[in-house]
């Protein structure tokens, strides 16, 4: 059965990949790249390709979105994978059940602090960024074809309230994960996260391991090693066609510091109940 790491773009997904992939598969906790292959993404082309050949179509590749899972889970072995998906029921058609899904580790962040790691990923304006966490949106499909990559496969992300309502409300077995308390404390959230995966699978772990764990998955050090080209995910800017920087700001990106005060009180007055539910407000 599947344990997903579910979250909205931009909100730390990689970060939570790369401290479980040091956790479960190295010996000493040091983190590199490969590692985070063993967590893929879902969907993906390569689930979907034997059930249809219209791979950009989301009212066709929704009809799959359970048979996919059925064959992945039929080794009957607990996997991981990382999701930008809404876990949404559209028709007939639910993103995944109770059959597949054992668990989830769903990360969010602060919308406000969104805004700009969104303009810069997606080569979109402050405005535009502001109106893509507001407005149900697909990523994916055509679009991605400027992904070193490629992934035809269509990901409906909801608006960001939704998003994280919907992976949330009545999830049982759910860990949450505030983005802004992994850098905070990123020694305690490591710790949640292993209390966590305890009740599925064996875990490893001492206080050595934890603390490389940290050291080599903390934000600097990612960015220098995708800065020596040792990160695969980057994407391109869709107006220079050039790199991205993937590891931006990381912490160093404030909403307070960079925000028009517009964009943050139609953020706050939009999402009021969500973030005050997370401690935001």
């Amino acid at each position: 059965m599947i344990i997903w790491l579910a979250s909205y773009p931009k909100s730390g997904n990689t970060w939570v990949r790369s401290i479980i992939t040091s956790l479960l598969y190295t010996e000493d906790g040091f983190f590199n790249f490969e590692l985070i292959k063993n967590i893929p993404q879902f969907p993906d082309n390569k689930y979907f390709k034997e059930f249809t050949s219209d791979l950009t179509s989301f009212d066709e590749v929704m009809k799959y979105w359970k048979i996919a899972q059925d064959k992945i889970n039929l080794d009957n072995e607990i996997k991981f994978f990382k999701t930008h998906h809404l876990n949404c029921k559209i028709n007939e058609y639910s993103f995944t059940d109770k059959s597949n899904t054992l668990a989830t580790i769903y990360i969010v962040r602060d919308p406000r602090n969104l805004v700009s790691s969104i303009s810069n990923h997606f080569s979109k304006t402050i405005d535009e960024s502001k109106k893509f966490l507001l407005t149900p949106k697909f990523i994916g499909g055509k679009e991605s074809k400027a992904r070193q990559k490629p992934n035809y496969i269509p990901t409906l992300l909801g608006t960001w309230s939704e998003h994280y309502k919907f992976w949330t409300m009545s999830n049982k077995n759910l860990l949450l994960i505030k983005y802004e308390d992994l850098v905070n404390d990123t020694e305690s959230q490591l710790e949640k996260i292993v209390k966590f995966l305890e009740k599925f699978i064996p875990i490893k772990t001492n206080k050595e391991k934890n603390y490389n764990i940290i050291k080599s998955t903390s934000f600097d050090q990612l960015k220098s090693m995708e800065k020596g080209g040792l990160f695969e995910e980057s994407v391109f800017n869709k107006f220079s066609n050039k790199k991205i920087d993937f590891f931006r700001l990381g912490p160093k990106n404030k909403w307070k510091d960079n925000l028009e005060k517009d964009i943050q009180k139609e953020l706050e007055n939009t999402f009021k109940e969500e973030m005050n539910e997370l401690g935001y407000l």
